[in-house]
């Protein structure tokens, strides 16, 4: 990541990939404010374990800000060309929306219009789910849809996309 604001960058990987570590290690080299936006919702004593282990795994400096919904109006609330912002992750935006049936349409226009607009530096984590079988239930398969239909949009906003597996990742574009 040579220019701190160059634009977006998105980061997809499966999950347990090493996707949120690479993308730290990409923000606290950038040398700007580092803001962490979490999207996820601790409905069980599994994910509440999940947001635990991330937050003790970033190191200090850190400024934590959860918003499950309304991503887009958080973005450009703490929008600052001398912050480096982490949205971890997309997908559980998607599942966030879906759940409480928004406009998945208009929500992804909404951060699409945002994202070369954003003075921050952006860095998106998202879970790639296209990868594997057709899922057997009409609510899984316009999951996986939504996700692949957000990842399309915001690859092509994006300055640079790395797609990771195993804890590698390979730069996909920039």
């Amino acid at each position: 990541m040579s220019n701190p604001n160059a634009g977006p960058v998105l980061v997809l990987g499966g999950a347990r990939s090493g996707k949120s570590s690479f993308s730290e290690r990409l923000v606290e080299a950038s040398g700007l404010n580092m803001h962490y936006v979490a999207t996820g919702r601790a409905w069980d004593d599994e994910m509440r374990d999940r947001i635990d282990h991330h937050r003790a795994r970033r190191s200090e400096g850190w400024t934590t800000h959860e918003e499950p919904l309304d991503l887009v109006s958080l973005l450009a609330h703490i929008d600052d060309e001398n912050r480096v912002v982490l949205v971890d992750c997309l997908t559980l935006w998607v599942t966030n929306l879906m759940m409480e049936g928004r406009d998945m349409a208009a929500e992804f226009a909404a951060l699409a219009a945002f994202l070369p607009e954003a003075r921050a530096r952006l860095i998106l984590v998202s879970n790639e789910v296209g990868l594997g079988i057709v899922p057997e239930n009409r609510m899984a398969r316009d999951f996986r849809d939504h996700a692949g239909r957000l990842h399309q949009i915001v690859a092509e906003k994006s300055a640079e996309v790395y797609f990771v597996a195993a804890g590698l990742p390979l730069k996909m574009k920039g």
